[in-house]
């Protein structure tokens, strides 16, 4: 059964967005250590940060499930899903949804007292992560909300050890958006013609998935700027970090020689593998040029 719940939430791919929290971590612990007086990180900071990660993704993966289970059960790609092919009941899906969300609201009280704005948010930031669920049904910029939900674990992580304003985590942020949201048009080009169908809204629906495509490519240079652009605001970043950055270019520019408008095959190979090492990879560089 746990197996199957891992899987239903599809558990592996918090790797996609918990790097990018514990690099955001690691920058505010940088900034820490050098004001006065200097804050040390407390071994209840990295479990918050984690727990409030991989409950806040599971509650919101578990409710898209539950929301989406009549399109997903329709659509022959997603249709021997767990809760479409009933190889999980409905109601184990919902229950997961309750324990996470409450249990990711508890996990933020581990960062009083240095920090009350993720107790603050809580409630706001999952009625943000479920609504994701809807916006397909009425906007093509879903990708984009998707990309703005991502966005929340490096601000989240930031505020939560670093309770002050400033630019480095939004750039930060901006760059996980565009980076999120141009993988998921990627993905999304899959379902082109059943979300046209189904009167579902999506990039790959609305301009094709040639253009779908464009739009994936520009998300990502994006990307690619912001991140050249963080170390103007934050000049602890120095020439690791920036390696790191022309390396993760090269694997998104890899990335997306691998999906062709006539042939989306190699989409999962694309999305799964590539983003993952995109992900851990900043994450590394990152915490190299800043404690080594």
């Amino acid at each position: 059964m746990i197996r199957k719940i891992l899987g239903l939430i599809r558990f592996s791919h918090t790797v996609f967005a918990l790097p990018f929290a514990l690099l955001a971590a690691a920058m505010a612990v940088h900034e820490n250590l050098q004001s006065a007086p200097p804050r040390s990180l407390r071994w209840q900071d990295v479990l918050g940060i984690v727990l409030c990660m991989v409950l806040a993704r599971a509650a919101a993966m578990g409710f898209n499930r539950v929301v989406d289970v009549e399109f997903d059960r329709d659509n022959p790609r997603t249709a021997g899903r767990h809760l479409p092919s009933g190889e999980l009941p409905v109601i184990v899906a919902k229950l997961l949804v309750f324990v996470c969300t409450f249990g990711f609201m508890f996990s933020t009280l581990l960062f009083v007292p240095y920090s009350r704005i993720p107790v603050y948010t809580s409630l706001p930031v999952l009625l943000f992560l479920f609504a994701y669920s809807f916006a397909k049904r009425f906007t093509a910029l879903s990708h984009f909300w998707l990309g703005a939900a991502l966005m929340l674990a490096p601000l989240g992580a930031w505020f939560a050890l670093r309770p002050e304003f400033e630019w480095a985590p939004f750039i930060l942020g901006f760059a996980v958006m565009l980076w999120v949201a141009g993988f998921d048009i990627i993905y999304a080009c899959q379902d082109a013609e059943f979300d046209r169908i189904l009167g579902l809204h999506s990039v790959p629906a609305s301009l094709g998935v040639t253009g779908a495509l464009h739009v994936a490519a520009a998300c990502h240079g994006g990307m690619i700027l912001l991140l050249l652009i963080l170390p103007n605001v934050f000049p602890a970043f120095g020439w690791i970090y920036i390696t790191g950055v022309l390396l993760i270019a090269a694997l998104l520019a890899y990335e997306h020689s691998l999906v062709q408008p006539d042939d989306l095959q190699n989409v999962n190979r694309a999305f799964f593998h590539v983003n993952a090492v995109v992900s851990i990879g900043l994450m590394i560089a990152g915490g190299l040029d800043l404690f080594v």
